[in-house]
């Protein structure tokens, strides 16, 4: 009940006062790249219920084509990826507002709406692709979906783009067994 009220005393305030970003990062993707500025991808959630997460659009619509294409000509990068679902040069990204907005984690706006709606919470474990979640033990999998997942996490804020999997599950094991109000406020806050 008080993690839920801490999600909405941040949340709701914290969306409203968004609402004119998120038009500006709107009209600044769409000018930059055709297609939808926002971008909406089923995920996991508590209790492996199937949720819709909302991004604001950092990447190329053929996205998945071009990361196809770059990993089969690159195996060195294909390996990093297989590590850590991440590329530290990734040529799906938009130029200029696509590095800006992930730099700041200002794509991950539009999910104060899921945090308002109960699909998540401000702080918890990421909510995973399904191709990424596959990387991890089913024991793992099962802990992270026993929480509502987050717009932030421990690791996030630890280790960010260079935790590995093996950085990812201890660091999100550490959160789910040690929940406190006052973690939440410290990973905010970081």
């Amino acid at each position: 009940i008080l993690k839920r009220l801490l999600d909405y005393a941040i949340s709701i305030p914290a969306f409203l006062a968004s609402l004119p970003l998120l038009a500006i990062f709107a009209i600044w993707i769409k000018a930059t790249s055709a297609g939808s500025p926002f971008f909406v991808q089923e995920r996991e959630g508590k209790g492996g219920r199937r949720i819709h997460i909302y991004k604001l659009r950092t990447m190329y619509s053929d996205a998945e084509a071009i990361l196809s294409k770059y990993l089969e000509e690159n195996p060195a990068e294909k390996l990093n990826w297989l590590r850590y679902y991440k590329l530290k040069k990734d040529p799906r990204i938009l130029g200029g507002i696509g590095w800006f907005l992930r730099r700041y984690s200002l794509d991950e706006l539009p999910q104060l709406w899921n945090v308002i709606r109960g699909d998540m919470s401000l702080v918890g474990p990421r909510p995973f692709p399904a191709y990424h979640l596959s990387g991890f033990p089913k024991s793992f999998r099962i802990l992270r979906a026993s929480v509502p997942p987050g717009i932030t996490g421990l690791w996030q804020v630890s280790a960010r783009s260079d935790g590995d999997l093996e950085v990812q599950q201890n660091e999100d094991t550490y959160y789910i067994r040690n929940w406190s109000p006052w973690l939440d406020i410290y990973v905010l806050v970081r």
